[in-house]
């Protein structure tokens, strides 16, 4: 296995709510971890803390009490029992562009020493196209979008979010995951499809990370609190998070050399400065 140089810095979201977008973060991190990787799971989501609770656990601090300057960031990071780290971001995306020099200073210092320790860095974020979230994908490494099979509607608003990301931030390297198809060649043809629709008008190739299938044991992990992989190893959904979790440690790290999580804090710091860089 094959340590990356920098932190790889993951953003996964989804054009709407309910296909499945935690449940991949959450099993992703948990895949990678069981790879031997050193990884932290940011949950971004604003509403709700749903990766804490795909995972059973309740951060008793978040990132905003780190922020804020009450807290150093190691004090805020909760361990799961599967060695993942967790961070609950509590509402703090707008926040982090709204620092003062000080205050930027700090918390640029303090991500950039786990530098050293940190694989992955997955970012849960909310779906849909809200500013402050796409700004926040922008500035990530890797972004991820979770599209489920057979929803039309998703499918659309999984396109409209990919246009803005391309369009507006002039992003390419977008990465799908087909999530709750049928088959392998069900994701397959959802992938082409969108595919085809971003390369027509948009003038950008999107890149297949691979398909989740449909498995009830999943449902049932989810239930449980648990990752599939823990709650079922031996599951079609365990084996298709394994997949996509050594298609995501192989993906081309040559956009890393000057990468890593200082990077990608300076660039959350100065969000307003994306659309003209």
């Amino acid at each position: 296995m094959e340590k990356p140089t920098h932190t790889q810095v993951i953003g996964i979201t989804s054009g709407k709510s309910g296909v499945g977008k935690t449940t991949v973060s959450v099993n992703l991190a948990v895949a990678l971890h069981d790879m031997g990787y050193d990884v932290m799971l940011l949950d971004a989501n604003t509403s709700a803390s749903n990766a804490q609770v795909a995972l059973g656990s309740k951060c008793p601090l978040s990132l905003a009490d780190f922020v804020s300057g009450g807290k150093n960031l190691t004090d805020i990071i909760h361990k799961r029992h599967y060695g993942i780290q967790l961070i609950d971001g509590a509402n703090t995306i707008g926040q982090m562009t709204k620092l003062n020099p000080e205050q930027a200073t700090r918390v640029l210092k303090q991500f950039s020493d786990l530098e050293d320790t940190l694989d992955f860095l997955i970012i849960d974020l909310p779906p849909g196209t809200d500013p402050s979230v796409l700004s926040f994908m922008a500035a990530t490494g890797r972004r991820l979008v979770v599209v489920r099979c057979g929803d039309k509607e998703g499918l659309a608003d999984a396109y409209a979010m990919i246009k803005i990301l391309c369009s507006d931030f002039n992003l390419d390297r977008i990465y799908v995951i087909a999530n709750g198809a049928k088959t392998v060649e069900d994701g397959q043809k959802l992938f082409d499809h969108l595919n085809t629709v971003a390369t027509k008008f948009l003038n950008r190739q999107l890149h297949f990370l691979g398909s989740v299938i449909q498995d009830e044991l999943m449902v049932e992990a989810a239930e449980n609190h648990k990752a599939v992989t823990e709650f079922a190893p031996t599951s079609t959904a365990a084996r298709d998070f394994r997949h996509l979790a050594t298609a995501t440690s192989e993906l081309d790290r040559k956009q890393y050399e000057e990468g890593g999580l200082g990077h990608f804090v300076q660039r959350i710091i100065h969000l307003h400065e994306l659309k003209t860089s």
